[in-house]
């Protein structure tokens, strides 16, 4: 690699726009292509001036975007440029990938020089042994602090805390508590409140930032503070922490133990994060593919949803069974096997519609005890409404169709029925999942369509065998 190419790819960049993104979000493809021939090259002086200098967020999407034997070679080749806050942004399978091929003293190092929040993060990926050999290397009261916060659950407010927090005695002064923040070097990068604290570590309120620009410095911290807002216990699960963020407003939040000593703090952006995930859980797990990633390979993402399509398979044989009590009829009529997925069809969408709806409603809280009737009533309605306009058009159609206005009225009256049914089975089986612990995400789907599809099939099949008498 020569100093001339080198000046060459970096006056490409220069003259650039310098955002690495394109109209659409991607990382740009001529970007992609001047850090892949800087690895290729070796070439550091372009990877520390164009790389190294981007958001943890952008080098998170640079690292998704190019090839995986490339992932590791731009970290070593960056060294200790690289920062590693940008592994929190990618795929858990690529920040293994990553911090597996990296020696324990380096991951060590850049350890020390994290967001506690984010050192987290990266280590509870970690096997146990790494980890204790990586955390054995850091000062004694980093080690401790890291080790707290990977004691508590995972997925817990104690997990996503960062333990860097300003807690200072009520007794004193706004002038002390200045000169403080502005002669201690070990505070956090960014703060907006500080707690007040008895000797025992027991939290006692806060005080915004603002309070304290805006009072004398002779004025006591106990006569500006107030009681923390909505202090989070460090065992809640971080989706009930992130709620409460989301209905008092908050940009943070005290993280207390069981006995309301502070022991951290939760910000706005792992609350971000925090429902980003969630939602990205729930959407996942509607689909029945578990916590696969777009980075995951062939084997593990084939593995994760191997369950659920065993179970679908299950239930779709017992959809066949009930098909298979009315073959006689289809072999009479064979107008029947013809209309009869329109019948399944149509109630699974609608069952899919309201089981969406009511699951999302229960992760956010907005559907509980107090108005489950009411909107139980809500959806029978939607089904029985829509069940009859779509039975209209259905009997219509199949009676031009078939030119047999009784095999229109049929088909009129199953839709009626089994649009009812998903309505129901949409809302109902969440709900009964939810009560009996069990996660509406993961196996409502698959109920729902076995609901619809037996109703469906029998409601269709079962009025024609009856009403045609065959």
């Amino acid at each position: 690699m020569t100093t001339t190419d080198t000046e060459d790819r970096i006056r490409r960049r220069d003259d650039e726009d310098a955002d690495i993104y394109d109209e659409d979000g991607n990382v740009r493809g001529d970007f992609l292509a001047l850090v892949g021939a800087a690895i290729a090259d070796r070439d550091t002086l372009f990877l520390r001036g164009n790389v190294a200098r981007l958001h943890e967020s952008e080098i998170g999407d640079l690292l998704e975007s190019i090839q995986p034997d490339q992932r590791l070679a731009l970290v070593r080749l960056l060294g200790e440029d690289f920062d590693m806050t940008a592994l929190t942004e990618v795929d858990e399978a690529i920040r293994r990938e990553i911090v597996d091929q990296m020696p324990n003293e380096q991951i060590a190092a850049a350890i020390g020089e994290l967001d506690s929040d984010d050192a987290v993060y990266i280590l509870e990926d970690l096997d146990k042994e790494d980890r204790e050999e990586i955390l054995a290397q850091l000062p004694f009261t980093e080690r401790v602090r890291l080790r707290r916060a990977l004691d508590y659950p995972e997925s817990s407010a104690g997990r996503r805390m960062q333990t860097e927090f300003v807690a200072v005695p009520p007794f004193w002064t706004v002038g002390q508590t200045i000169d403080y923040m502005r002669d201690e070097e070990d505070l956090p990068y960014s703060f907006s409140q500080i707690f007040v604290i008895d000797p025992t570590f027991k939290l006692l309120g806060a005080v915004d930032l603002d309070q304290i620009l805006r009072t004398k410095r002779q004025t006591k911290i106990e006569q500006i503070m107030r009681e923390t807002n909505h202090p989070v216990p460090a065992e809640m699960d971080q989706e009930e922490a992130a709620q409460l963020f989301e209905q008092y407003d908050l940009l943070s939040a005290a993280v207390v133990d069981e006995n309301g000593r502070l022991v951290g703090v939760l910000t706005i952006d792992d609350v971000v994060d925090v429902i980003h995930e969630e939602a990205d859980e729930d959407i996942k797990r509607l689909g029945g593919v578990g916590d696969e990633e777009l980075s995951d390979n062939v084997i593990s993402t084939a593995r994760s949803r191997f369950l659920w399509l065993l179970i679908n398979l299950g239930t779709a044989m017992l959809s066949a069974s009930v098909i298979g009590l009315f073959d006689a009829s289809i072999e009479k009529m064979i107008a029947l096997a013809v209309l009869m997925p329109i019948v399944a069809s149509m109630g699974g969408n609608a069952g899919t519609q309201t089981m969406t709806v009511t699951v999302r409603a229960l992760a956010t809280r907005d559907l509980d005890i107090y108005n489950a009737g009411r909107i139980i009533r809500r959806e029978a309605g939607v089904g029985v409404l829509n069940g009859a306009v779509f039975a209209t058009i259905m009997g219509a159609v199949a009676g031009i169709w078939f030119d047999d206005y009784q095999l229109g009225g049929v088909i009129a009256a199953a839709m009626i029925i089994n649009l009812m049914a998903a309505a129901l089975a949409g809302i109902l089986l969440p709900l009964l999942l939810d009560k009996m612990g069990a996660d509406p995400a993961i196996a409502s789907s698959v109920f729902v369509t076995t609901v619809t599809d037996c109703t469906g099939f029998f409601a269709f099949l079962g009025i024609a065998t009856w009403w045609f008498g065959i």
